[in-house]
C-alpha cells in the first residue's frame, strides 16, 4: 500500500494488483477532507486511515463510495465511527451487500476443500480478514451529478452507471486535473463487469476521456492518465465485437474465449477474466436485462479453464 501525492491537495493510495479485492483509494485534503472508497476489510482500511493521517491533521469528514462492491466499501464502518459522512449513489446503497457477505467470504477463506472453479478466488480472499465487518452503506444519497465544495475546491461527483455496477460514481477535481474512477477503470488488469452494459461502460469512459485528466486513479492497477481510459475503452470495444462474431457463429462463451486473440491484452493481469465480459456480451445479445444476476459459478468455472489454457504454451 503506497501513498502518492498526485495534486496540490490530492493523494492516491495504490495497492499492487495481486488479484481479486486489491483496490485503490483516494484522498482530498481540503475542506475537512474527502476520501474516495474504503477497502475490503477492517485491517487494510485501518492502514489506509493511518496513511491519510500522515498528511491530514484530522479525520476526514466525508467518504464517497464509487460503487457497492465490497473491496471498495466494506471498511466503511471505521469511517462512520469517526463521524464521517458517507456519500454514494442511491443504487450503490440499494445494491449494498448483494455481491456477497463477510460471513460467506469467511466460510470460503476457511474452507478445507475448494472446488477448482473457486481456487483462485479463495486464494485472493485469504489475503483479507472479513471478521468483524458490519456492512455500512452510504446514507447521503445522490441521484446524479453533484458538486461538493471543499473550502473552495470543487469535487465533482459524476454518475456514470450502470456500467461496472448500477451505482457507479467517479470523483473529478477539475482544478487539480485529477480523476478517481473506482472500477470504471481497471488499468493494466482485466476488468470484471457485474451489472450494466457495454454501451454504458464505453460511454462512461468516453465521457471521462473528454475531461482530459492529467492523473487518473483507477479502481485497480497503477496510476495513469487519459490514455489508460482509452486503453480500457478499446479493450471493451474489441471484446464486444469478437463476442458478437462468436455468438453469430453459434459458439459458446468458452469456445469464444479460446478463439479470441488477446494480443497485448493478454499481458494484463488475470486475462481469464475475459469470461466475465463474454458472459455480459452474450446476455446482451440474448436480451437478458442488465441487472439480472450473473451466474458466477459458471463464469468462475470458465475462468479456471481459461487460466489453465493460458498457462499452457500453445
Amino acid at each position: 500500500m503506497e501513498l502518492s501525492q498526485i495534486g496540490a491537495q490530492a493523494y492516491a493510495c495504490i495497492q499492487p494488483d495481486t488479484g481479486f479485492g486489491a483496490a485503490n483509494s483516494g484522498f482530498v485534503n481540503r475542506g475537512g477532507g474527502l476520501v474516495v472508497d474504503s477497502l475490503y476489510d477492517l485491517r487494510t482500511t485501518q492502514r489506509l486511515i493511518d496513511l491519510y493521517a500522515t498528511v491530514a491533521s484530522a479525520p476526514s469528514q466525508r467518504l464517497v463510495n464509487t460503487h457497492h462492491n465490497g473491496d471498495h466499501c466494506w471498511g466503511n464502518q471505521l469511517f462512520a465511527e469517526q463521524g464521517c459522512e458517507i456519500i454514494g449513489h442511491r443504487l450503490c446503497a440499494q445494491w449494498f451487500g448483494q455481491d456477497g457477505s463477510p460471513e460467506l467470504f469467511i466460510a470460503l477463506a476457511e474452507a478445507e476443500h475448494v472446488p477448482p472453479a473457486y481456487q483462485q478466488l479463495v486464494a485472493d480472499l485469504r489475503a483479507f480478514d472479513f471478521h468483524g465487518i458490519e456492512l455500512t452503506p452510504p446514507t447521503t444519497l445522490i441521484d446524479g451529478d453533484t458538486v461538493v465544495d471543499l473550502d473552495g475546491l470543487e469535487a465533482h461527483l459524476l454518475y456514470v452507471g450502470p456500467a461496472h455496477t448500477p451505482g457507479d460514481v467517479v470523483v473529478h477535481l477539475p482544478s487539480e486535473g485529477v480523476l478517481f474512477t473506482g472500477d470504471i477503470l481497471f488499468h493494466r488488469c482485466t476488468p470484471i463487469g457485474w451489472e450494466g452494459t457495454f454501451a454504458n461502460w464505453i460511454a462512461a469512459l468516453e465521457r471521462l476521456e473528454a475531461l482530459e485528466p492529467s492523473v487518473v486513479v483507477p479502481g485497480h492497477g497503477p496510476l495513469t492518465d487519459a490514455e489508460g481510459l482509452r486503453g480500457l475503452r478499446q479493450y471493451l470495444i474489441y471484446v464486444q465485437a469478437e463476442a458478437r462474431d462468436a455468438f453469430d457463429a453459434g459458439l459458446t462463451t468458452l469456445e469464444a474465449a479460446r478463439r479470441i486473440d488477446l494480443g497485448e491484452y493478454g499481458l494484463w493481469t488475470q486475462p481469464e477474466r475475459l469470461a466475465f465480459q463474454l458472459d455480459r456480451a452474450y446476455r446482451e445479445l440474448t436480451g437478458v436485462p442488465w441487472d439480472e444476476k450473473v451466474d458466477v459459478g459458471r463464469v468462475f468455472a470458465e475462468m479456471a479453464e481459461l487460466r489453465a489454457a493460458y498457462a499452457t504454451p500453445s
